[in-house]
This record gives structure tokens, C-alpha cells and sequence, in this order.
């Protein structure tokens, strides 16, 4: 019997009733699975809505180097603690390292003219906070998508702060930019009228990754319905699902700096790129530097996550290509194996 004709019987019929009516907003309130965030932590440091996220061990008097996560501000920073078996954070704490992450909150209405300069000064607070905690001068930084632009910028602003990078899937050359840099081409979209009505609500931000793969959609649905006997595969696309649409606005100054700046004049790789009332060398980088790249990648295409090792300054450097597509490469089935030994290394090596 195909997965398809199980769903018509018993049990299945059930366990479909239970997501199906879950997918977006419903899921939140209805099914949100109990092993999500699996890693215990403490609120080390707050700055409005944005917390500084340290995560515990059993031997807190027994801490490796300081690391800093950074994911994307619109996306809930879970993705990287995602649930048991597939949380990059368990992996980093399990080696010993004093693991950090930057919960960016919820952006309200109020935070409408929140610029690209003051996400960047609060990245710069949650990073004191860490290097203050943490008891060392220099900690090591990884970005994750749109965190990975926001480190980078930050990292060749501050070097010094820095002894160790890895860029996750976080463009950097827009030129590269793929489906996301049409969307955003400036013969067709305006980012500043958009950003005149306010935040940009998690809907419009949806509307434009589902038109990257109309179908897919559909297609998830189907792939979950020929496993549903699986009981783990089940639940790894329910705590998906639930993630994916647990997103949150971005502040419309920011993102108005961020398409015009970015996907649309490409100023970051050029060098011409001004955040703080600085230029943005990204030359000025001159810790190990790793970028990791998904070869699926729809959001991200490898060659903009990769123009950071043609730009920056360091002697080590080293670039890491595993298999998936930008969420999945994360927190996949083979991100476990063949991904989080890797970022592990690269920080307590």
C-alpha cells in the first residue's frame, strides 16, 4: 500500500488531521511539538527584545572558547537548535565550547524605523555582553543567512573582537544573489515605497520565497504522506514546518537598507558599503575564516556565500560544501554527520 492510500485509514487519517489543520499559524497553537529548543539556556544579557542567549553545561566550571551565533533576524533563532539529532548548538556544547546566540525577539510596529545601523549597534552590544561573559577578548562568530551578512559587516568593523569565522549560508556578493536579486531588481521594485507602509509583515516575506518554488508547497506534503509510518520523519517535519512558519517582521528602515544596499547596488563586495558612519572593508577580516554552502540553495547560491573568501583578508581559509538546500543543509538528516564536525572544529581547533 502506498504512503498515499495509508493516509485514507486509521490512524494515519488521524495523525494527517492533526498536522494538516497545524501548517502556519494553527500549528503554533494547536501542535507545537514538546522537543523544540532541546538545549537548555540562560538569558545572559537583554537589550529591548533582543536576548543574548548562553547555552548550559553540566560542567560550568569547564568552558572551551566563546563562540557567538548569529542567525537571521527575520527567522526565529531556534533553526540552530532545532530539536534533538538535529541541533548545531548541541553539537558545539557537547565539544565543550561556552556557546552564545543572539535571540533577536519579535519586531513591533514601534521598531518601523529601527535602521540597519542600529541592528548592527545591538549585534555589537550582544557581542561585549559575550566577550564580558565569556572572559576573553576575542570569540569566535558564526552567521547564519542574513546573520552571516550582519557578522561580516560587523567583523570587518571590529576584527579585533573576532579570532575565528564562519559564514552559514549568508550572501555576500548579490550579484550571485540568484531568484531573490530578480525579485528585487530595481526596474520593478521599489524597497523604500514598500517600506513606507511599515514593517514588512512574515506574509510578504513568505509570498516571495514560495514563488522561488511554487510547487513545493505541494510537494513537502506528499513527500510527508509517503512517510508517514515513520514516526522520526514525522516529527522532523512537524518541528520543520513549525519553525519555518514561526517567522517575524522585519523593521522597515532595515530592510529598506538592506535591498537597496545590497541586492540591488551590491555595495558590501564592492567595498562601498557604509555601516556606523564607516566603510565596510571586508579586507579588515583577518581571522580563520570558513564559509559553508549548500548545494541547493535557493536563497543563497554558493558563489554569493563564497566571493567572502575572494574578500577577505585571512591566511586560513577554508570552504565547505554539503548537501541540501539553505534550511535543510542545517538541519537535515546528514547535518550531524557531515556539517556540525566540521564548524566544531573549526572553532576549538
Amino acid at each position: 500500500m502506498s504512503g498515499f492510500a495509508t493516509l485514507l485509514h486509521g490512524n494515519a487519517l488521524r495523525k494527517l488531521s492533526q498536522i494538516a489543520y497545524a501548517s502556519g499559524a494553527d500549528w503554533l497553537s494547536h501542535s507545537r511539538p514538546a522537543d523544540l529548543q532541546p538545549t537548555p539556556f540562560a538569558v545572559a544579557y537583554q537589550d529591548n527584545g533582543t536576548r543574548l542567549l548562553r547555552f548550559v553545561r553540566a560542567d560550568q566550571e569547564s568552558r572551551g572558547p566563546a563562540v557567538l551565533l548569529v542567525p537571521s533576524m527575520i527567522n526565529r533563532w531556534y533553526v540552530l537548535d532545532l530539536r534533538p539529532g538535529a541541533s548545531l548548538v548541541a553539537a558545539l556544547v557537547a565539544a565543550g565550547l561556552d556557546v552564545y546566540c543572539v535571540d533577536w525577539g519579535a519586531f513591533g510596529d514601534e521598531d518601523r524605523h529601527l535602521t540597519w545601523d542600529d541592528v548592527l549597534t545591538r549585534l555589537g552590544r550582544m557581542m561585549r555582553a559575550t566577550r564580558r561573559i565569556a572572559g576573553q577578548d576575542r570569540v569566535g562568530v558564526l552567521g547564519y543567512c542574513m546573520g552571516a551578512t550582519l557578522a561580516s559587516v560587523y567583523a570587518a568593523l571590529h576584527p579585533e573582537h573576532v579570532n575565528a569565522f564562519v559564514n552559514l549560508a549568508g550572501p555576500i556578493d548579490f550579484a550571485h544573489g540568484g531568484a531573490l536579486a530578480v525579485q528585487t531588481d530595481p526596474r520593478w521594485f521599489d524597497p523604500d515605497a514598500v517600506a513606507a507602509a511599515g514593517n514588512i509583515s512574515p506574509q510578504q516575506m513568505q509570498s516571495g520565497f514560495v514563488a522561488l518554488r511554487p510547487t513545493q508547497q505541494w510537494s513537502k506534503w506528499v513527500g510527508v504522506a509517503d512517510r508517514f509510518a515513520d514516526d522520526l520523519a514525522v516529527e522532523a517535519f512537524a518541528a520543520l514546518e513549525t519553525w519555518a512558519n514561526d517567522n517575524v517582521a522585519f523593521p522597515a528602515a532595515a530592510y529598506a537598507t538592506y535591498i537597496g544596499d545590497l541586492y540591488q547596488r551590491n555595495l558590501l563586495v564592492q567595498g562601498r558599503h557604509c555601516a556606523m558612519g564607516r566603510r565596510v572593508d571586508l579586507g579588515a577580516m583577518v581571522c580563520p575564516t570558513m564559509v559553508v554552502t549548500a548545494s541547493r540553495d535557493a536563497i543563497c547560491p554558493p558563489p554569493a556565500a563564497l566571493a567572502l573568501l575572494d574578500c577577505c583578508g585571512a591566511k586560513e581559509k577554508s570552504a565547505v560544501q554539503v548537501s541540501g538546500g539553505h534550511v535543510g543543509a542545517v538541519v537535515g538528516g546528514r547535518a550531524a554527520r557531515d556539517l556540525y564536525p566540521r564548524i566544531v572544529d573549526w572553532f576549538a581547533g
